[in-house]
């Protein structure tokens, strides 16, 4: 089915378009718009609360690898080669280590400081930018959100209105931890999971595409995170990039998607960063475009929590 087979099908008096569907033509939709000749710097835009929006970059395959120096504090620095199915097993097993387990109530919210360095491609200065955001954990309440130093008020939820990957702690609370369950439960966006059905090639840019999305809210269910991290690890796509260091200057390993010809990812898409020992999530970087000029961009989240009220800090 394309897109003009959706207009087709469309009836002005059939009722609201469901989250899935409108998911699936979102997607479509960025495939059709993206697909022609991708260059290599690709405007994106984030979006507060839009997170099925994210045409993140992550995915792993057992066949890529790459030689990581590590410092071991002897004279002679010592190499090993990982795979990207080892640093997103690694991330997996050190999330599940380390992180610390919430249960918020439906009335508070989600605390996120994240900072974001951008630096001019053709030369000059970076510019940092500090961003402290405050979610409604259902949504049912105003949320304060910060993007490059810019804050504004989002409005409440409205009935019925949702998104894929689900935001909601409630809807986040049902997804398996079981990372193949995990997976399925992704690819067929909020309707019964076809847990026998194999995915098909021209599905993985989706699956990753919602996988990655997941894996950007700050702050999920116990597990979940580590479960995604897995799942990402069963994606055919990634490359490992040699000689990668963090915004610090300290050796990393970084792994990004490429999807197949045609897709948004068809030239790679954002670079996700671990630390090149524990495989601790570092943040992500990508090239972006922004009035006219193009920036190397590096984020990544200093802080997180739950709070009872906007403005509050854990």
């Amino acid at each position: 089915m394309n897109e003009i087979e959706l207009l087709r099908e469309w009836d002005a008096d059939a009722p609201p378009l469901t989250d899935t569907a409108r998911t699936r033509a979102r997607f479509r939709l960025q495939q059709a718009m993206q697909a022609p000749a991708a260059p290599a710097v690709v405007a994106v835009h984030r979006r507060p609360l839009l997170r099925v929006a994210v045409a993140c970059a992550a995915a792993a395959a057992v066949t890529a690898t790459v030689v990581v120096t590590q410092n071991t504090g002897e004279n002679a620095p010592r190499t090993q080669s990982v795979s990207a199915t080892t640093v997103l097993r690694g991330a997996a097993a050190e999330t599940l280590r380390t992180e610390k387990p919430l249960a918020p109530r439906d009335d508070q919210f989600v605390y996120t400081k994240e900072v974001i360095e951008r630096t001019p491609v053709s030369g000059g200065p970076a510019k940092t930018y500090v961003d402290e955001s405050w979610s409604s954990v259902d949504g049912s309440k105003k949320s304060y959100v910060s993007e490059l130093g810019r804050t504004q008020w989002v409005p409440a939820a409205r009935p019925g209105e949702g998104s894929w990957p689900p935001s909601r702690w409630s809807e986040l609370k049902k997804l398996p931890l079981d990372p193949g369950r995990l997976t399925i439960t992704l690819r067929d966006m909020g309707g019964k999971p076809e847990f026998s059905r194999p995915t098909r090639a021209d599905e993985w840019p989706m699956v990753q595409y919602f996988i990655s999305g997941l894996l950007r809210d700050p702050v999920l269910p116990k597990g979940l995170r580590s479960a995604a991290f897995e799942a990402l690890a069963a994606v055919p796509g990634v490359k490992v990039l040699p000689g990668t260091t963090d915004v610090d200057g300290h050796a990393a390993v970084a792994v990004r998607y490429t999807g197949p010809a045609g897709t948004p990812w068809a030239s790679g898409g954002r670079v996700l960063l671990f630390d090149a020992e524990s495989y601790q999530y570092l943040g992500l970087r990508e090239r972006v475009t922004a009035g006219g000029k193009s920036y190397e961009q590096w984020q990544h989240v200093t802080a997180q929590g739950v709070v009872d009220r906007v403005k509050q800090r854990p």
